[in-house]
């Protein structure tokens, strides 16, 4: 097993993923995610952990030139797949293959938790902005990891009591897994991520804690009303 089990999971994660996302993606953070990042007119778009590329090409589709950078080559052979067009780099977060000021957009979208540090990759997705550019963020809540390592609890039914939340202060990495796929994540406090990007002079304007969107299938809306499951964040680079 690698230490963080991404090139083991590679296979399982693309089968899970598919062509629309997970649950999550595409009732609760596509429809945020995608209107924020189209809000300011880009041209030009990194997404930092891009894994199979599908946020790369839904922004592609809109006329955005993308390049994804993601350390896992099993998922960038599958991004490079499905879009041949598409510019992919092997690189980690924390040494990112660009000019200062050469992109428009940087997103994160749900990479920042399976990230052992996180000053050095936010630090490097601020070197990479543009100046008014816009650094786009989905994360894991922080309420949601600090029980991500227990899950619900569950009455003698099987039923869903609730979803405990404890030393939410104390950062920590941990193994979970679902359907094939078994990685590490981090928990951090909220308060964590926002040091670091305002240490970057980064200005905060848009967050939100998104639930499913109307329509989404019962009963797994349901879970993601009951338990903050997700972050979003827009911050921007002054000039």
């Amino acid at each position: 097993m690698s230490e963080n089990g991404w090139n083991e999971s590679a296979a399982a994660w693309i089968a899970d993923m598919g062509e629309h996302g997970d649950f999550g993606r595409r009732y609760v953070l596509d429809p945020v995610m995608l209107p924020r990042a189209l809000a300011a007119k880009p041209k030009t778009m990194l997404d930092v952990g891009c894994g199979e590329g599908r946020f790369c090409r839904m922004l592609s589709a809109e006329g955005v030139s993308c390049t994804g950078a993601d350390p896992t080559r099993a998922l960038l052979e599958r991004a490079r797949e499905l879009d041949p067009s598409g510019v992919y780099i092997e690189a980690p977060g924390d040494a990112l293959p660009a000019e200062d000021a050469s992109f428009d957009l940087v997103v994160s979208y749900l990479s920042l938790l399976d990230m052992p540090e996180i000053s050095a990759p936010i630090a490097e997705m601020a070197r990479v902005l543009k100046p008014s550019g816009t650094l786009l963020i989905a994360n894991c809540n922080s309420f949601n990891t600090a029980g991500a390592e227990t899950g619900w609890v569950r009455g003698f039914g099987g039923e869903l009591k609730h979803y405990p939340v404890d030393h939410y202060l104390d950062e920590r990495g941990f193994w979970t897994a679902w359907r094939g796929i078994r990685i590490v994540n981090h928990h951090r406090p909220l308060s964590t991520y926002m040091r670091e990007f305002l240490r970057h002079g980064l200005e905060l304007r848009f967050f939100d804690e998104p639930a499913p969107i109307a329509g989404a299938p019962e009963p797994k809306a349901e879970r993601y009303r009951r338990v903050p499951w997700f972050v979003v964040m827009e911050w921007r680079k002054p000039l």
